[in-house]
């Protein structure tokens, strides 16, 4: 079993995905978590070409939130598109980042990643509010390599 197969189990990855539904539903925004064991790349550099391949990218209204995690590296960049970038306070990634990582260093995982995607979530609520014609533009699982 790889370190990204076990670094949640069916139940957190369950938990998971619900966090994501339940953040998604009073907003237009997208959220997605992404798990691989490794990157020989800046995460910064790797957590954008996979917002582009995810096709996150290609939101009605630039507001994607892609939470990538290195698994074996133990590094996790948190990426915005330019319509939540614009909307959320420059402090607002690191914040978010930090209070996942908390839970991280507690071992709690599955609660860092549901804490993560719940703020994510208010700040799209905020900001891009649900409207009738809203379609979930993404997929809400987790993505692995």
């Amino acid at each position: 079993m790889s370190k990204v197969e076990a670094f949640l189990t069916p139940s957190e990855e369950s938990e998971i995905i619900e966090a994501i539904r339940h953040a998604e539903r009073m907003t237009s925004g997208e959220i997605r978590v992404h798990l691989e064991a490794h990157t020989k790349m800046d995460p910064l550099d790797r957590a954008a070409q996979l917002f582009h391949l995810l096709h996150m990218d290609n939101t009605k209204h630039a507001n994607g939130v892609l939470i990538y995690i290195a698994v074996e590296d133990k590094k996790l960049v948190i990426l915005g598109d330019k319509g939540i970038n614009d909307a959320v306070p420059n402090e607002f990634w690191e914040s978010t980042k930090d209070h996942i990582l908390t839970h991280f260093k507690q071992g709690d995982i599955k609660q860092g990643l549901v804490q993560g995607i719940l703020e994510a979530g208010e700040q799209l609520q905020k900001h891009f509010p649900y409207t009738l014609d809203d379609t979930d533009e993404l997929p809400n699982e987790i993505s692995t390599n």
